[in-house]
């Protein structure tokens, strides 16, 4: 027997006294076997507690029945609810996933990639705020599937499943623009495609159809951190800005926050709208109203769409578009 605490599929040949071959026959559900002869594998199997090894397997079968999810945040609550959404349909289609979160750290990005393709998963899904040329040249390289989940491709290089962000940015905009001149636009990087390419556009567009003049000095980047919208307030108050768009959560949190202890009011002195609709905009005094976006399905879409593409079927459309809607809550007129 080993010395160590590993019992691997030669114990359990030794102990039945059937070839390996045999007892992989049995464990993959191989009718090709006697039944007293399975039976008795099995009792060894129980007895030895042997668990087969999903990578060996996939080495043979060139499956591990294991996706790999990369997430930018662990502690961000639209990453969280996205990820719920694929490992709920991963568990319907039998697969695992592992969850790797890069710290939203471009190069412990590539570092995670490559820990999953080393790990020989059958496919990944991608959750990041932008797709750098790093990460474009790992994924290109490689031929493991790679699906993304609140990620946008402006290459249209990738399957992907997200909102028309473009569009959910210049509805709520308009609306503010019915009773403020100057909206402020608060945001992640403007490296990252979604704020400075989509979101902006948005924006823009926005401003346009409303006849107002498009600002520079009425729009902000942080870091996508509450502590990042609070130190944003006192210059966001100082705009001139009467109302703001904000595009994530735990920031419009923590500029609402930021807000008060300046001594504003919201919304009479100053109107949120905010992106997700993530949990934790229904935990604010008041609560932020916010564009509506199905984040669970999202996830559970992506997920979907790689089953398709590991078990080679054809997917019906490579980029998804799930439908918006607004939530008016308490931070808004």
């Amino acid at each position: 027997m080993n010395t160590d605490d590993t019992i691997t599929i030669y114990d359990v040949a030794r102990e039945a006294g059937v070839s390996m071959a045999t007892v992989s026959r049995v464990v993959n559900g191989n009718k090709n076997v006697k039944e007293n002869t399975r039976q008795k594998v099995l009792e060894v199997i129980d007895r030895l507690d042997y668990r087969p090894n999903a990578v060996a397997r996939g080495l043979a079968s060139k499956k591990t029945t294991t996706v790999g999810v990369v997430i930018p945040n662990i502690s961000n609550a639209y990453f969280a609810l996205l990820a719920k959404g694929i490992d709920d349909i991963a568990e319907m289609y039998k697969y695992n996933i592992v969850l790797a979160s890069s710290d939203e750290n471009d190069d412990k990005e590539v570092n995670v990639v490559n820990t999953l393709f080393a790990k020989q998963v059958d496919g990944i899904i991608f959750m990041g705020h932008r797709l750098t040329d790093k990460i474009r040249a790992e994924f290109s390289r490689s031929r493991t599937p790679v699906v993304l989940a609140g990620t946008i491709d402006l290459e249209h290089q990738l399957p992907s499943v997200n909102i028309d962000y473009e569009k959910a940015v210049e509805g709520v905009v308009s609306d503010l623009a019915k009773n403020h001149q100057k909206i402020a636009f608060v945001s992640g990087p403007l490296l990252d495609d979604i704020n400075g390419k989509v979101r902006l556009a948005g924006y823009k567009d926005a401003l346009n159809a409303n006849g107002i003049d498009y600002t520079e000095g009425l729009v902000f980047e942080a870091k996508y951190r509450y502590e990042d919208g609070y130190e944003l307030a006192e210059r966001v108050i100082n705009s001139g800005a009467t109302a703001a768009y904000v595009g994530e959560d735990e920031l419009a949190v923590g500029l609402l926050n930021g807000l008060f202890a300046a001594g504003k009011r919201v919304p009479e002195d100053f109107e949120i709208m905010t992106s997700n609709d993530s949990e934790i905009v229904k935990y604010t005094r008041p609560n932020l109203s916010s564009i509506n976006q199905p984040i669970y399905d999202l996830g559970a879409v992506a997920m979907r769409m790689l089953t398709k593409i590991m078990n080679k079927e054809e997917l019906e459309e490579k980029e998804i578009i799930l439908n918006h809607g607004v939530t008016k809550r308490a931070s808004t007129k």
